[in-house]
């Protein structure tokens, strides 16, 4: 089957929001700088706007699955507020190792595993080598490699060992270095 829509995924803590560890409550979001713009250009370049995002806390049992969705819905309904939107938010509340209870466990959809990015390729009929990823680690970047992603971009300044990504310094300027980097491909 041939997918001809394309999606800018993108991870959560340290990319949407500063991370301060296990971000759960809507006093502890503070929105990254760019974001807005960022996904607001996504959607007028009719980019699906996926965030893929790993929720050890919900394993750990620093908070619960509906501390997740209500932060969830007020983030969702901040990007709305300025002008852009998001079309969908997976998340992986399991963590092999420290995980509690039945949250411990492995999981296709924690990262770097792809199935989060994968069930979002058949849900919107993705063509991953046309889609985006942005992450704050290599795991998100070896989740986007691992599901047929080629725009591989990092944020922050944790260290890398992938050979084929951009760092990006701040999201509002994203665009110009993507469409400069297609231009070279």
């Amino acid at each position: 089957m041939i997918y001809t829509n394309k999606a800018l995924f993108l991870d959560r803590d340290g990319v949407i929001n500063y991370d301060y560890g296990y971000v759960h409550k809507i006093r502890d979001f503070a929105f990254i700088p760019g974001i807005f713009e960022l996904v607001e250009c996504a959607n007028q370049r009719e980019y699906k706007v996926i965030i893929v995002t790993n929720q050890a806390g919900i394993a750990r049992g620093y908070y619960s699955q509906d501390d997740f969705y209500k932060l969830n819905e007020w983030m969702i309904s901040e990007f709305l507020k300025n002008n852009c939107h998001i079309d969908k938010v997976y998340f992986c509340p399991y963590h092999p190792e420290h995980g509690q209870g039945e949250y411990k466990q492995k999981s296709f959809d924690r990262k770097p595993n792809p199935g989060m990015l994968l069930k979002a390729r058949d849900q919107f009929e993705l063509s991953m080598n046309e889609s985006i990823i942005i992450g704050d680690n290599e795991s998100d970047l070896q989740a986007g490699l691992n599901s047929g992603i080629r725009h591989l971009y990092i944020t922050g300044k944790n260290q890398c060992k992938l050979s084929n990504f951009l760092r990006i310094k701040n999201l509002s300027d994203f665009w110009y270095y993507h469409d400069s980097r297609i231009q070279n491909l």
